[in-house]
């Protein structure tokens, strides 16, 4: 506990960052989903119509897998805070314009007839009957959304977003515990406290007489009680205001020369991002956002094509093979050349490899490998129906992933296969909830687990050499960043890759320390 409490007490102004981040994207969505939700509520409840339709697409919606709406957002919204915004209020909505629908609904037609046989307008009594008796319901919809709000944020960071899910990601990556309470804890509290908040102005708002129904209400209290209804209702309201208003500032372009550097989710390209990033910032004038822990290799493509990001690190064999659909290849300088033809034709500029190769790789425990005598992929054939198989679940996924492995390897039949990710591999190799994983042959986490790679003896998986990748657009505007770019050709081989994320993953260094470390290094800082 206490070594939690200095992990914790270390990053504490990056966890209050986040939070904030965590929060401001919460109240936002929530708060538009609100504005769009209550009206759409009250439109359906009159025409029942309309009803069946717009509830059936909300459930459809709210079936949707998060990550995967993410996914399908980014070439339309980028990446960041924007799909995360759009994907959290359109989960947000069911909760809100369903208690809506049937508070509004559920009021007894005999208040109705009597409020109109007084002379209110239609307007009249949905402002002074309808909705005032109809917001008990509404704000247990608008609690729901809230607290679910706080979970889907986290999801969100998956795609740049910010918030506390961040930590959890980074945790998860690195197989640091302590990194993954930092940011699961205080999202907790953020849910609890959100719970609260909403359920105190659920009450203020709340008309008096529905709050004590059997208490002789006077006119002061009654008085006081409206007051104090209109004082929060303005408060909310204002916060509202300001966020939003906060929110317009940052969608303006940054002025001037202006990069995005972009990176996927483990701690090599953590690390490669902010290399190139701070080598980019101090060879030139140009100002680099680092869009960095976009999540999977479709993300980051996708965020590149659509130019909401400039540049990112990828690998030979993943872009010849997943992304180019070319098949198999043993030969490194074919898959080199096809990828940069091919980039090329889509406007991307594929520059010199930058000297390591990160291929896939599956590993073992030692104890495993001294059991069944594994050196090789061939010898793990033998043993297969006896182990669990853990990949990644990319691997698992893709054309030279489990499927190239399988083809050259037909007498593999493991015991179970069962797809996770990446980072929550080795922890479950070491507590021998799985035999046999896949891994990247720089991981640093290898080392920190004493796992046994084994021979690919039949060259079944591709080649992945590290290479730049970036938009030839970019070049064309600042033609300065290749010679920059070019600075790390040669500088990274497998093992000095392995001992940065080695420095992450197991030394508890930040991925920015360890590449501005490495850069000064080698004199180029």
């Amino acid at each position: 506990m206490t070594e939690f409490f200095t992990s914790f007490w270390n990053i504490r102004e990056q966890v209050l960052s986040l939070l904030l981040d965590h929060i401001h994207l919460t109240i936002l969505s929530v708060g538009i989903a609100v504005l769009i939700g209550i009206p759409v509520g009250i439109l359906i409840s009159h025409s029942p119509r309309l009803a069946k339709p717009v509830l059936g697409m909300t459930n459809i919606v709210q079936a949707i897998p998060s990550l995967a709406m993410l996914g399908f957002l980014i070439p339309y919204l980028g990446i960041g805070t924007a799909p995360a915004i759009f994907c959290v209020v359109i989960y947000s909505l069911l909760p809100i314009v369903k208690n809506t629908c049937i508070g509004l609904n559920n009021i007894d037609p005999d208040t109705l007839e009597a409020a109109k046989g007084i002379g209110m307008t239609q307007g009249q009594v949905m402002g002074r009957v309808q909705l005032p008796l109809a917001l008990p319901v509404i704000m247990a919809g608008i609690r729901i959304a809230a607290v679910n709000a706080v979970g889907f944020v986290t999801i969100a960071a998956f795609i740049g977003a910010g918030g506390l899910g961040y930590l959890v990601y980074s945790g998860i990556q690195t197989s640091n515990t302590y990194l993954i309470l930092s940011g699961a804890i205080p999202a907790c509290i953020l849910a609890l406290v959100v719970d609260f908040v909403v359920g105190f102005l659920e009450k203020v708002v709340t008309p008096v007489n529905l709050i004590h129904p059997t208490v002789d209400m006077n006119k002061e209290k009654v008085r006081r009680h409206k007051r104090k209804r209109w004082i929060v209702s303005t408060a909310a309201l204002a916060v509202m205001v300001a966020i939003i208003i906060g929110s317009v500032a940052p969608i303006n372009k940054a002025e001037g020369k202006v990069i995005h550097v972009g990176s996927k989710n483990f701690t090599e390209q953590l690390i490669l991002g902010n290399i190139y990033a701070d080598l980019i910032e101090d060879k030139t004038d140009i100002k680099v956002v680092r869009d960095l822990n976009l999540g999977s290799t479709d993300i980051c493509y996708n965020a590149l094509k659509s130019r909401h990001i400039d540049m990112y690190i990828e690998y030979t064999g993943t872009a010849y093979g997943s992304l180019l659909k070319q098949g198999s290849s043993t030969d490194k300088q074919h898959i080199y050349t096809t990828v940069k033809e091919l980039m090329a034709k889509q406007g991307i500029e594929v520059l010199d490899p930058i000297g390591f190769s990160n291929s896939f790789v599956l590993a073992v425990r030692q104890e495993t490998a001294d059991k069944y005598r594994l050196n090789t992929i061939s010898d793990l054939e033998k043993a297969s129906s006896q182990l669990i198989f853990s990949p990644t679940i990319e691997f698992n996924n893709r054309q030279d992933g489990v499927a190239a492995l399988y083809a050259a390897y037909d007498k593999l039949k493991f015991k179970e296969s069962s797809p996770m990710e990446g980072g929550l591999g080795y922890p479950a190799i070491a507590s021998k909830k799985c035999d046999v994983l896949t891994a990247y042959a720089t991981d640093g986490l290898l080392k920190t687990y004493q796992l046994k790679v084994l021979e690919d003896d039949k060259n079944a998986l591709l080649s992945y050499y590290a290479i730049p990748m970036i938009n030839e657009s970019v070049l064309l505007e600042y033609p300065e960043v290749k010679d920059v770019i070019d600075l790390m050709t040669g500088l990274l081989d497998d093992e000095s890759m392995r001992d940065l994320n080695y420095l992450v993953d197991q030394g508890g260094q930040s991925p920015e320390d360890v590449a501005l470390n490495f850069l000064k290094s080698k004199g180029l800082l």
